[in-house]
């Protein structure tokens, strides 16, 4: 069993939290293009309240442990331990609820090379816990804007997890995925879920555009988010998203591994 304070440590020497390898430059870029309400920050986001520059540093500063000087505008950002530490007891107690409940449960990532082995574990867990992991409009095509303009992606599962793939990308059911942000293939999914008859998810478990665009449509979501990552926040904050983990999302998969047992361990759910 992992304790609180292995995990820290872990954390820390991971670069998980701490100084992490978003630079300010990144997150403070994110918070005036979110506050601009540009999608590509806001990933299926639609906020209630007016966000300001100065607002989002204090939101983050809040739930992330980042700087709440404005000033302070160069060098890596920082993630406080303790903050991701609370924020996953949260997100165990969520899943714990969910398998004590039997939840129809939807997973999907935009960081397939990093976290498919996080979600794919909690899949798993959930499953042999009586959840039906939900995938739904498996195959399908969504056109997601890029930096090289509109492509189409195919919506596929890996262990349970959604993520989508580039054209001419390797066949179904491999583990190799695109980055994305986009909210669309959540949409995608939860659309096709309902036309079927159902089930619906209770929960949705993921990152980027699956959280806030899940947790837009009114979906309980919870999932992992960078300090470059304000949406999930702020949706937090404006009760649209059950649990925000701050963390650096983009280190190598093998880090996440002692989160993914801690999570487990603390949700019940170690097998």
């Amino acid at each position: 069993m992992l304790s609180a304070g292995a995990l820290r440590a872990h954390l820390l020497a991971a670069r998980l939290a701490g100084p992490v390898a978003t630079s300010r430059e990144e997150s403070l870029r994110s918070y005036r293009l979110f506050a601009a309400r540009d999608p590509r920050v806001m990933i299926g986001l639609d906020p209630e309240w007016t966000w300001k520059q100065p607002d989002l540093i204090a939101l983050m500063a809040d739930k992330c442990g980042v700087s709440a000087d404005p000033r302070h505008t160069s060098g890596h950002d920082v993630i406080d331990p303790e903050r991701t530490l609370a924020a996953l007891d949260a997100f165990a107690e969520r899943l714990q609820a969910a398998a004590r409940n039997r939840s129809p449960v939807l997973l999907g990532t935009g960081h397939p090379h990093r976290l498919l082995g996080f979600y794919a574990a909690l899949a798993d867990a959930l499953s042999a816990a009586g959840c039906a992991v939900l995938t739904p409009a498996q195959g399908s095509c969504v056109d997601i804007t890029t930096r090289f303009g509109l492509r189409t992606h195919n919506l596929d599962y890996v262990q349970g997890v959604a993520l989508v793939r580039e054209p001419g990308s390797s066949a179904t059911g491999c583990e190799t995925g695109a980055h994305s942000h986009s909210p669309l293939p959540v949409r995608l999914a939860l659309a096709a879920a309902a036309e079927a008859g159902g089930p619906l998810p209770e929960l949705v478990i993921g990152d980027h555009g699956w959280v806030c665009g899940a947790g837009q449509l009114g979906f309980e979501a919870m999932g992992l988010g960078d300090t470059d990552d304000p949406a999930l926040f702020v949706g937090e904050a404006e009760g649209r998203v059950s649990v925000a983990v701050p963390l650096d999302d983009a280190v190598r998969s093998a880090y996440y591994r002692p989160l993914t047992r801690y999570v487990l361990n603390r949700a019940c759910l170690s097998q």
